[in-house]
């Protein structure tokens, strides 16, 4: 069974000493580990790999880790009202991109539901930043 992470913290605490850390949106990694594909929204194209977004830390920011993971789960927190979608956090091997260059990964480790309350944490962080910082949302 996957736990379910309830701070912006633990997320945070994932991160240390890994890498490949992504976020994926979905039914979740039961339901993903059937066929371990995405279909794109716009096209419908069959994808060689899951829709995820990278934890991992660049290099180039110089920010805080916790202002990093709150940013990268606020970017797609929309798809938890528009497709009814959670976030889950898994350790994956990208093989390619997708449409919108997104990583397209394998997931070789599932390690961890994203609890609301963690998109809310993330939500309330951004707010605390200056200028407009929004999610990702196509129209």
């Amino acid at each position: 069974m996957v736990p379910t992470l309830t701070s912006l913290d633990g997320v945070v605490a994932v991160l240390r000493g890994r890498r490949d850390v992504y976020v994926r949106w979905s039914g979740g990694p039961d339901r993903d580990r059937f066929d371990g594909r995405s279909i794109d929204d716009l096209t419908g194209a069959d994808l060689p790999g899951l829709s995820a977004n990278s934890l991992d830390v660049a290099p180039w920011w110089d920010g805080s880790v916790r202002l990093w993971v709150a940013r990268r789960l606020h970017d797609y927190s929309h798809l938890a009202h528009e497709k009814g979608s959670r976030p889950w956090l898994l350790v994956g091997e990208m093989l390619g991109r997708g449409p919108d260059n997104e990583p397209l990964v394998r997931c070789r480790e599932a390690v961890a539901w994203v609890d609301r309350a963690v998109i809310r944490q993330a939500g309330a962080e951004i707010d605390r930043q200056q200028g407009r910082w929004g999610p990702l949302r196509r129209r």
